[in-house]
């Protein structure tokens, strides 16, 4: 019978298993703070929502950002998925704009207040405004990808313009506007990204 080498075998095992179950439990708990509007959770309140004491919390993180970085690190990995736009740029213009509103709101739904607490961290973070800026470039290039054809006919000259005005429209910091600050429900501020954006590819359709 050979014996297990020191520091192995169910033990361990169960000792990493339960480590990373409360690392889990302390970013799930900063990402339900989030969802209730504390966009800038103290350690102690994390403990206190996770169940997890105060000095195992920081035995996953090494500092209060390093604890915002990591959950919305962890919130970006489960709703990943959500991003994906199934045929991309084929289709009726009617099609691909209701597939892309129909993503873009889920996306929203999913983000809004992790990416809240984000814009919040971004001035002490480089690795979170580097976060955000690549959540924008890839929104910006699928939208630049559904709608190919509409830039494509429109003019060099207006091209950029209307990409970019479109661009701000359905970025999540737009769309907060409507649904948080504006109060506007889902289905309306779908409709208005609708109207905007049949004005800017297809105007006097």
């Amino acid at each position: 019978m050979v014996a297990e080498p020191i520091g192995t075998g169910p033990e361990v095992d169960g000792r990493t298993a339960r480590r990373d179950r409360n690392r889990l439990a302390v970013l799930d708990a900063v990402l339900e703070l989030f969802s209730e509007g504390e966009l800038v959770p103290s350690p102690d309140d994390v403990a206190r929502r996770s169940g997890v004491s105060l000095r195992s919390v920081y035995r996953y993180v090494a500092d209060a950002d390093d604890l915002i970085r990591s959950a919305i690190e962890r919130n970006l990995e489960k709703i990943e998925p959500l991003f994906v736009i199934e045929d991309l740029g084929t289709g009726s213009f009617r099609r691909r704009l209701d597939v892309f509103l129909d993503a873009r709101l889920r996306v929203y739904e999913a983000i809004a207040a992790t990416a809240r607490a984000s814009r919040v961290a971004a001035h002490r973070s480089g690795v979170i405004r580097a976060q955000l800026e690549r959540g924008r470039r890839v929104m910006r290039a699928q939208l630049e990808r559904q709608f190919a054809p509409e830039l494509d006919a429109i003019d060099r000259g207006s091209r950029g313009a209307v990409l970019a005005a479109a661009d701000a429209l359905t970025q999540t910091e737009t769309i907060d506007l409507y649904r948080h600050h504006g109060g506007f429900s889902a289905e309306e501020t779908r409709e208005m990204l609708a109207l905007a954006l049949r004005a800017l590819f297809v105007p006097g359709d």
